[in-house]
């Protein structure tokens, strides 16, 4: 649930971050889709909101890209569920893709300063 004023933020801005969370959220371990948008969503304190209509995209395609694998196991709900795992070569893609996001938050930051001299 949003916090009270601030809207959960959906959109261009978590399809672009999407790829970068999912994984960062299987460093913790194997996850099944619903538990990877909880914890993104409990991590951010609510204001990130992970629409199954984009996970489950993005899920299939970091796996073709090799980024993660997927397995069939059973949820605390003792159903069947498609658990995720990251794979060495998606643990270098976050590596990468955490340097550029920093990089790109920092020079955002770096805009946004108010400026000392006109």
């Amino acid at each position: 649930m949003p916090k009270r004023g601030a809207p959960p933020l959906q959109g261009d801005l978590l399809q672009g971050t999407l790829d970068m969370l999912i994984l960062q959220t299987l460093v913790l371990g194997p996850a099944h889709g619903h538990t990877i948008a909880h914890v993104i969503e409990r991590r951010s304190e609510d204001v990130l909101q992970v629409e199954h209509g984009s996970l489950y995209p993005a899920l299939h395609r970091i796996e073709d890209r090799g980024w993660i694998t997927s397995f069939w196991g059973t949820s605390e709900n003792n159903r069947k569920a498609r658990y995720y795992r990251l794979t060495s070569t998606g643990r270098k893609q976050l590596a990468e893709q955490t340097s550029r996001w920093e990089q790109l938050t920092g020079a955002i930051a770096r805009v946004m300063r108010p400026a000392t001299e006109v």
